[in-house]
C-alpha cells in the first residue's frame, strides 16, 4: 500500500449557537443516498399485482422505509466521526466538524430508527417491518465495521442497499397477508423479490468501485479498507468492476423468462446493460479518472432505466 502525504490540519467549525441547520439535518440523514432508497422501494411496491401505486399503502411503506433510511444513515455517521474527520470529503460533515453533538445525534438517529420500524409493522404488515430491520442491522453491525476491517465490506454493503425494493414487494401484498404471529416467508422468495433483490446488488458493485478507486486515496486516509485501496493503476479495480458487470447480462432476459415481464424488457435492458460493459472495458484499458467517474455517472443512469423498463413492461 503507498504512503498517503499527511495533509494539514483540516478547518473545524465552531457549534452553531442557533441549532441546526437544514443542510446539517440533509447531511446527517444523506438526504440525496436515502432518495434512492424511496425509488427502488416505491418501484419494488409498483411491480406487484397487488400494489397500488397511488395509494396509502404506498404511502406509508415510503414514509417507514425513508426514516429507517434517514436514522441508518445518522447513526452511520455517528460510527465513523474519527475516520470521516481524517478524509477532506467529509471533514465538513455535521459530527466530525463539531456542529451537531453526538447525542443529539444519536436522539435523532433512535427515533427515526424506532418510528420507522414500528410504522411499516402497524400500517403496512410485518414482513416490511422485518426486512427494514434487517437492513439496518446489516448496514450499521456488520457493513460498517467491516469498513475498518476487510476489503469484503462492499459485499455486505450490497447486501443491505438491495432489500430495499424487496422491502417494497413485500409491503404490496398488506396486512392481510398475514398469519397471525408468523411472517409470510413465501413472500421473500417470489421471483420478483429476488429479481430486486439481484439487480440492486448487482448495480451497486460497479458503482461502489468507480467510487472507491476515484476516492482511493481518501479512503486510505479515512482508514477504511477497500478493494481499489492497493491499486494505484485502476487494474484491480476494472477487472472487478468487469467480473460483476457480465453477469448483469442475465438480468437482461430474466424477468420475461420468468413471466413477470413482457419481452419488450429485454431491448432498453441490454442496450443499457451492454453501455455499462463498454464504460467498464474503457476503463480497463485507459485506466483514466475521467473514464472511472464516465462508468459512476452510467451506473446513476443504468438503474432508473432498469426499473422504468420493468415498470413499463410489467405483465
Amino acid at each position: 500500500m503507498s504512503e498517503i502525504p499527511s495533509s494539514p490540519a483540516l478547518p473545524v467549525a465552531a457549534p452553531s449557537a442557533a441549532g441546526w441547520s437544514r443542510d446539517d439535518f440533509m447531511t446527517l440523514t444523506k438526504a440525496r443516498l436515502s432518495a434512492l432508497v424511496v425509488v427502488t422501494t416505491a418501484a419494488g411496491y409498483a411491480l406487484s399485482p397487488t400494489g397500488e401505486f397511488f395509494s396509502w399503502g404506498m404511502v406509508h411503506t415510503i414514509f417507514g422505509t425513508t426514516l429507517t433510511a434517514f436514522g441508518a444513515a445518522v447513526f452511520n455517521q455517528l460510527m465513523e466521526i474519527e475516520p470521516d474527520a481524517k478524509m477532506h470529503r467529509t471533514a465538513g460533515r455535521p459530527l466530525p466538524s463539531h456542529r451537531v453533538a453526538p447525542v443529539g445525534a444519536f436522539l435523532l438517529g433512535w427515533v427515526l430508527c424506532a418510528v420507522g420500524i414500528m410504522h411499516l409493522g402497524v400500517k403496512v404488515n410485518a414482513e416490511s417491518s422485518a426486512l427494514a430491520a434487517l437492513t439496518l442491522v446489516t448496514y450499521l453491525f456488520i457493513y460498517t465495521p467491516m469498513k475498518l476491517r476487510s476489503t469484503m465490506n462492499t459485499l455486505v454493503g450490497a447486501v443491505s442497499g438491495a432489500i430495499p425494493p424487496v422491502i417494497g414487494w413485500v409491503a404490496a401484498a398488506g396486512p392481510h397477508g398475514i398469519r397471525p404471529g408468523l411472517l409470510n416467508w413465501a413472500a421473500f422468495v417470489q421471483p420478483q423479490a429476488l429479481f430486486l433483490f439481484a439487480l440492486l446488488f448487482l448495480w451497486q458493485l460497479p458503482h461502489f468501485l468507480a467510487i472507491n478507486w476515484m476516492y482511493r486515496e481518501e479512503y486510505i486516509r479515512g482508514g477504511f479498507i477497500m478493494w481499489s485501496n492497493d491499486d494505484p493503476t485502476g487494474a484491480k479495480t476494472a477487472r472487478l468492476a468487469l467480473q460483476w458487470t457480465l453477469p448483469m447480462l442475465g438480468l437482461c432476459v430474466w424477468p420475461p423468462l420468468a413471466g413477470f415481464t413482457h419481452f419488450w424488457f429485454i431491448p432498453p435492458a441490454l442496450a443499457a446493460t451492454l453501455y455499462l460493459i463498454r464504460l467498464v472495458l474503457v476503463f480497463r484499458r485507459t485506466h483514466d479518472r475521467a473514464d472511472a467517474r464516465k462508468l459512476f455517472f452510467a451506473t446513476l443512469i443504468y438503474l432508473p432505466v432498469m426499473l422504468i423498463a420493468l415498470l413499463a413492461t410489467a405483465r
